[in-house]
């Protein structure tokens, strides 16, 4: 499955029924939750990560993922845009671009 099918998943579930729908039940509780979501799954993500699990690493990267697609979702983001924002700082160090990011 590409970032784009999940988004095109997420967003016709986005309007479901939230008795039903794990989608629509995360949308109705608005943006602050959405990405609240996020980041308990980034922090769940890290620890799988630090003990070394390599299953729970996937498994938890599967769920961050997803989640972070229901955020860009509700903030009117498609994943082209972000894979836009990567494709620009192709050849470019990490360290010079995080330092250009300081100066505007």
């Amino acid at each position: 499955m590409t970032l784009d099918e999940l988004f095109a998943i997420v967003e016709q579930r986005r309007a479901g029924d939230p008795s039903t729908s794990y989608v629509a039940k995360s949308f109705a509780k608005g943006r602050a939750k959405l990405a609240q979501k996020v980041g308990e799954e980034s922090v769940e993500t890290v620890i799988a990560a630090v003990a070394g699990d390599r299953e729970a690493v996937i498994a938890e990267s599967a769920d961050l993922l997803f989640h972070l697609t229901m955020l860009w979702a509700e903030a009117g983001i498609a994943p082209a845009e972000v894979m836009a924002a990567l494709e620009g700082r192709r050849g470019t160090s990490g360290i010079d671009e995080k330092a250009s990011r300081r100066e505007t």
